[in-house]
């Protein structure tokens, strides 16, 4: 609550009094004794005192309220950024340009002109967003001016600290540049802050956590983006790994994956690169791409299933290359899916149920474009056939034949959707046979002439019919002396059924 003081400012500015409105916006602007700190409130009351030739309110404005809350009402406020930056005030000329620049607000070219100086001024003095906004404002204009300043600032750089207020501004500027700008001005802008950065860390991941040294979420994303974009451009040098081995310290998962495959000297697929460490490190690797896969990245995961195959590895071991290879699928790794299903089927001898999981993977795989899941798919699992018996049985019943057998006529649509035969259609368990991916057809337990095989659901239409099936059948009991009875009472029931031109199609 307000005290007396602040009150009294307060009854005075809403009455219209120039000096309390601007008194009231210094409180709101920089914390009064019981009022809060509040940017739009602030710019509220200085806006009003600065109508009223306040010209200490406009360089405030001009000094303090930053281009996120100018912009939401840029046409009130134009008006005080240009007087603040022709009374000498620096931070109004980068917001006044990007004002002008971002259309926030109809302006004539006379102060388009002015924007587009105030915006070099910023430039030249090193600001990050100027920087980014006159690159984007003509890409084919060279920033050598500015860049030259830059390059000569690096050797002196001054690295804000990670509490302070520097970070703050230079992360939010290079959120924006990241975002909009090309990798070569992005990386313009955040140099000079890495290696001023660089210069006083730990020479590597491993010094840093034996010094546990202090880093922030914003130093870290510097570094994880510049060694993400440092190879881009064809970088491959210390500073680069130095960037990567802080930012992988950091708990960046990007970091730790690169830093984990360039240990292993590999690529995502496992396979050896010709560029990396000279002498493979497997036990670091391993470490850091266990990082990034508690972290959820699938390829961490599925380079952890390569190296544990890799025979120069000592520690080799299939069974543990399986694990990793069946996280990495779990996460959604297309090519994980397509060799947990190719495994799958190879112990389809050894496990009769091998195959529905080899199924399931594929179809995870091909759902993602694996065309070669696909051709596994259909060399495994032979493409369902529209049973025409059935679909003559169909067409030719009424509804009230219909409802008087719903099993029946259950039966009946299962064999058309799935091509069933006249034998699997009558025995199967429809609740047994379901695996939400497939269908298991398997009938010899009590048709002995029959073969189990698996049939893929494709479709929603598929599932769907099958799901409103099954509530049909929840409630009967799948032995052959349940309600449905044996084979032959319900082939007896089903020919009795029918219509006579029907009932044809089933004589034996």
């Amino acid at each position: 609550m307000a005290n007396r003081e602040e009150l009294g400012i307060i009854r005075g500015a809403r009455a219209g009094d120039a000096g309390c409105q601007l008194a009231l916006g210094k409180l709101y602007l920089f914390g009064g004794a019981s009022l809060p700190r509040s940017l739009p409130t602030a710019l509220h009351w200085l806006n009003r005192a600065a109508l009223q030739q306040q010209a200490e309110a406009w360089q405030l404005i001009g000094h303090h309220i930053p281009y996120e809350q100018a912009r939401l009402s840029a046409t009130a406020v134009l008006p005080w950024y240009e007087l603040a930056w022709e009374a000498g005030v620096p931070p109004a000329g980068l917001v006044l340009a990007q004002l002008v620049f971002s259309n926030a607000a109809p302006v004539d070219a006379a102060l388009r002109a002015k924007a587009q100086q105030a915006l070099q001024q910023a430039a030249r003095l090193g600001a990050p967003e100027a920087q980014r906004l006159l690159a984007m404002d003509d890409p084919l204009l060279p920033l050598l001016p500015v860049l030259a300043d830059a390059a000569a600032k690096e050797a002196g750089a001054h690295l804000p600290s990670s509490a302070g207020s520097g970070w703050v501004a230079e992360a939010a500027s290079l959120d924006q540049a990241w975002e909009e700008a090309t990798p070569a001005v992005f990386l313009h802008h955040a140099l000079p802050l890495a290696r001023a950065l660089l210069r006083s860390a730990p020479a590597d991941a491993e010094a840093a956590r034996a010094a546990d040294w202090p880093v922030s979420s914003q130093q870290v994303t510097l570094l994880a983006r510049c060694a993400a974009l440092l190879p881009a451009l064809g970088r491959h040098d210390p500073e680069l790994h130095h960037c990567r081995e802080l930012a992988a310290y950091g708990g960046d998962r990007q970091a730790q994956l690169s830093l984990g495959l360039w240990f292993a000297r590999m690529d995502l697929s496992g396979e050896r690169l010709a560029q990396g460490i000279a002498a493979v490190n497997f036990k670091r690797a391993i470490r850091w791409l266990t990082q990034a896969g508690e972290q959820g990245l699938a390829d961490a995961w599925y380079a952890l299933s390569r190296i544990y195959l890799k025979p120069e590895f000592s520690q080799r071991c299939v069974a543990e290359a399986q694990v990793y290879l069946e996280r990495a699928a779990d996460m959604g790794h297309c090519e994980a899916q397509r060799e947990c299903g190719m495994y799958a089927w190879r112990m389809r001898r050894n496990d009769e149920q091998a195959d529905v999981r080899a199924a399931y993977w594929l179809q995870k795989a091909a759902l993602q474009g694996c065309n070669r899941s696909e051709a596994a798919l259909a060399r495994m699992v032979a493409p369902a056939r529209r049973s025409d018996w059935a679909a003559s049985i169909l067409a030719s019943l009424s509804r009230e034949a219909l409802a008087s057998q719903p099993l029946l006529a259950a039966r009946m649509e299962l064999a058309e959707l799935f091509g069933l035969n006249r034998a699997e259609a009558l025995l199967l368990d429809v609740k047994m046979a379901d695996r939400g991916h497939c269908l298991v057809v398997d009938i010899r337990a009590s048709y002995g002439r029959s073969k189990r095989r698996l049939v893929l659901l494709r479709t929603a239409q598929e599932r769907q019919a099958l799901d409103r099936i099954l509530r049909l059948f929840e409630d009967v009991d799948a032995g052959l002396h349940g309600i449905e009875g044996n084979y032959r009472q319900r082939l007896y029931r089903l020919k009795t059924w029918l219509p006579l031109a029907a009932a044809e199609l089933l004589a034996a």
